[in-house]
């Protein structure tokens, strides 16, 4: 009798922890390979800029079918790098409950899943949109899983920066699907979401210091100290807000977005210069603030970026 599998319980990878094969379990562990809280984060960068790119709202269908080639684009780069990092994230708190982990899902399943959703994102949008926004999606994953995940995150403190402009690339898909082209203001936002995502990021790191330091994953936050990474993250807070106030010239943005990308683009850096005033003084720094501010910032302003087309003045 195989021990392994009793009563529908099969136990995880290293037999750690049994884990139940039901058909649901097994259907919500692949969709946690694709890092749900990271495609919403993506697809709300990608709709608003479909949005300002058809000056209006474009047909319903180019929308959902933009939406469900990025979701498997960005879901296929998320299972890869859960199947490159697996070793890692087994020593992670943070990353001790993904399905790779815990055994929920095999190395082969992922990777499997993986390739499927590349190779069906790519064909999808190349026949529902278009082949550069097919291409596009391609660049997004390939960034993702070799830039970032196979190059970058296990040597460089810059990671997150370079690895980051995979994370730029649904401002340009949602653009392309619409237009079939690119121009300066998908350019403005892609460099707008590459400038975000240091101050996003890094603090998270911060909290996480230890757990990046067991598994020598060189996180700035894991590597320099407070006061350091809080000055990194003014630096690129600022440089954020001032790149969102170019699209107002170049995509000739309303007043809706002109008003949210002042006061929350205010509030995202005063927010950052707390966490760095905290870490100077020595006190908690709280770096999960930024983190979620971050986000809420990115969120409003894109948005802003939804309405501000729609609206008379």
């Amino acid at each position: 009798m195989d021990i392994t599998k009793t009563a529908g319980v099969e136990a995880s990878v290293d037999g750690s922890r049994p884990t139940r094969r039901g058909f649901g379990r097994t259907v919500r562990a692949y969709v946690a390979l694709m890092k749900p809280r990271v495609l919403e984060l993506l697809l709300v960068t990608t709709v608003p800029v479909m949005i300002l790119a058809q000056g209006g709202l474009p047909s319903l269908w180019l929308v959902v079918a933009t939406v469900i080639g990025g979701t498997a684009s960005a879901g296929s780069a998320a299972a890869f790098n859960m199947y490159l990092d697996r070793d890692m994230d087994a020593h992670m708190q943070r990353t001790a409950n993904r399905p790779l982990v815990t055994g929920e899902v095999s190395p082969r399943g992922a990777l499997i899943f993986a390739w499927t959703l590349a190779v069906g994102s790519t064909v999808w949008l190349w026949l529902a949109t278009n082949w550069l926004a097919a291409t596009l999606s391609v660049a997004a994953i390939f960034f993702y899983v070799v830039i970032y995940t196979m190059i970058l995150k296990r040597r460089t403190e810059q990671n997150i920066v370079w690895g980051g402009i995979a994370g730029c690339f649904p401002v340009l898909i949602g653009w392309t699907a619409v237009t079939g082209s690119l121009a300066w203001p998908p350019v403005i936002l892609f460099t707008l979401v590459f400038l975000w995502t240091p101050p996003h990021y890094w603090p998270l790191s911060m909290k996480y210091k230890e757990q990046y330091e067991e598994v020598n994953v060189p996180m700035l936050g894991a590597t320099r100290q407070g006061s350091q990474v809080g000055l990194q993250v003014i630096l690129y807070a600022w440089a954020t807000v001032v790149c969102s106030l170019l699209l107002i010239p170049v995509a000739d943005m309303g007043l809706v977005y002109i008003v949210s990308a002042v006061v929350f683009g205010g509030w995202f850096i005063y927010e950052s210069h707390v966490l760095y005033n905290r870490a100077v003084r020595g006190t908690e720094p709280r770096p999960m603030r930024v983190f979620h501010a971050s986000i809420t910032y990115l969120t409003l302003l894109f948005v802003a970026i939804a309405v501000d087309p729609l609206l008379p003045f």
